[in-house]
């Protein structure tokens, strides 16, 4: 019925929805075909831990939850708090390469960046997190190689995280994350959605990586 940016307008008219939601300037062509056919859209376009905490709060004024609302992003506001001194505990920080895209090379976005710092890492390209669209956020490798990264966090949207690919770049046998085999995968559904799921299971899969990297417990890799 519909992907990130395309839709069946004819099958979302079938469903006749009360509201359509849609997520960034990406979508705006779907936005405006299904307003043209005369269905009520409201676009979200958050970008930061901040915003997708808003969304909710105002998601929940519109559907008439608004108390339910503030209940859930009170307990996200407290998990990603409770989280973030825990990681604080931490021996060490890992310098981190989070790869949003391998063809270009892309580097994380706002929200990721922000929960990679929650979680204690240093995001070696945290200067490109505020820049929201992908081609803002493309890296040559010789500036991951030049910022010494000590894990590789893949999350390729769409296909598989691919780390013995990642290893034969030109240079990167030059890196820790590459030389210790500190690569891994985190599923985009769980991190690249600017919803919840990011703030619990993709901040909780960041933790998990950055602890046992910290606390040089081996890891092995997870798809």
């Amino acid at each position: 019925m519909s992907a990130f940016t395309s839709a069946n307008v004819d099958k979302i008219l079938a469903l006749k929805p009360d509201l359509v939601l849609t997520f960034s300037d990406l979508q705006a062509d779907i936005a405006a075909d299904l307003i043209r056919r005369g269905l009520y859209v409201h676009a979200f376009n958050q970008r930061s831990i901040a915003g997708i905490l808003d969304m909710g709060r105002m998601l929940g004024a519109m559907v008439d939850a608004a108390e339910r609302a503030r209940q859930l992003v009170g307990t996200l506001e407290t998990r990603l708090a409770e989280m973030r001194s825990r990681a604080a505990r931490l021996p060490k920080r890992p310098r981190v390469f989070f790869e949003e895209w391998d063809e270009p090379l892309i580097s994380g976005i706002g929200w990721v960046s922000e929960l990679v710092e929650i979680a204690d890492g240093i995001d070696i390209f945290a200067d490109r997190g505020n820049q929201g669209a992908a081609k803002d956020r493309v890296v040559t490798t010789e500036e991951v190689v030049a910022r010494e990264p000590d894990l590789i966090i893949g999350s390729w949207c769409g296909k598989k995280f691919q780390p013995e690919r990642v290893a034969t770049r030109a240079g990167f046998d030059r890196i820790r994350a590459v030389q210790h085999q500190d690569l891994y995968e985190i599923k985009s559904s769980l991190i690249l959605q600017p919803g919840p799921a990011a703030l619990t299971d993709g901040l909780a899969e960041l933790q998990r990586i950055i602890e046992r990297w910290a606390t040089q417990t081996r890891l092995a890799p997870r798809s």
